[in-house]
């Protein structure tokens, strides 16, 4: 099965980015990590990943693309194609869903530690049965690995999980959770709707702690009448997307490290 991969390369109105602002460029997804523009690093991890086929990139300029030698090599091969930008990571899933269909593979520039075994891994380890997944990250994995690292979890009553930026919507039925991502990032600003979309039962069992992440899952699935499923990744390093200047120097001490 071959599969569109979808890289999310915007930038919200009026963002004041803490990694763009420090390597001096408008979009964060052209500051270098290691001296190479991060977009350039997660779409030539794609191009290399054989069950890997069309790739799109959203929210950069076309220009800034074609300006990489190796992004406008794939644009010329017909392998990578620009979506003009949305206002949200949201709305530009649902415009790349409707363009290409399933199965969509959904990822971010400042994934710049991405690896094609990590691709391969989230592809793979996806259950037949699921019609979205998500990678995650466990708690302990990624504390062995970078003790230091400051990092958002989520919690449940059997654990706590990291978000690896990795999203697979496998059939046509996912179509559902990227309306349902919409209404969500519609509502980022009235918290009371959100509760209303997430459902107050599950947010309680979550702060008493007694919700599980297979629970919270399912209860997502009834609202949105899809299958879904979460890929543990073994590598700590998906977990890692550089969000701040503090990720930039630990990306950059890791991919020098693999060389």
């Amino acid at each position: 099965m071959t599969v569109t991969a979808l890289v999310l390369a915007g930038s919200r109105l009026g963002e004041d980015d803490p990694v763009a602002r420090f390597r001096g460029v408008a979009n964060k997804a052209l500051a270098p990590v290691a001296g190479v523009p991060m977009l350039e690093r997660v779409v030539t991890c794609l191009a290399r990943t054989p069950r890997i086929g069309g790739i799109v990139v959203s929210g950069a300029d076309q220009a800034a693309v074609t300006a990489l030698p190796a992004l406008a090599e794939l644009v010329q091969a017909g392998r990578l194609t620009v979506m003009a930008s949305t206002p949200s990571p949201a709305m530009s899933t649902a415009a790349a869903f409707d363009a290409f269909g399933s199965p969509l593979l959904v990822t971010t520039a400042d994934h710049a530690l991405l690896t094609v075994a990590m691709v391969e891994h989230m592809l793979d380890a996806t259950p037949d049965w699921a019609d979205a997944s998500a990678g995650l990250a466990s708690s302990e994995v990624i504390k062995a690995a970078f003790p230091q690292s400051k990092r958002t979890y989520l919690r449940f009553a059997d654990g706590a999980w990291s978000g690896c930026n990795l999203f697979f919507l496998r059939s046509n039925a996912s179509r559902s959770v990227v309306v349902y991502w919409q209404r969500l990032e519609a509502e980022r600003k009235h918290p009371l709707r959100m509760l209303r979309l997430i459902s107050p039962w599950l947010l309680i069992k979550q702060r008493l702690g007694l919700l599980t992440l297979r629970a919270a899952l399912d209860g997502i699935g009834r609202r949105t009448a899809a299958r879904l499923a979460v890929v543990e990744m073994p590598m700590a390093e998906a977990a890692v997307d550089v969000d701040k200047v503090d990720d930039l120097h630990l990306a950059e001490e890791l991919i020098t490290l693999r060389h």
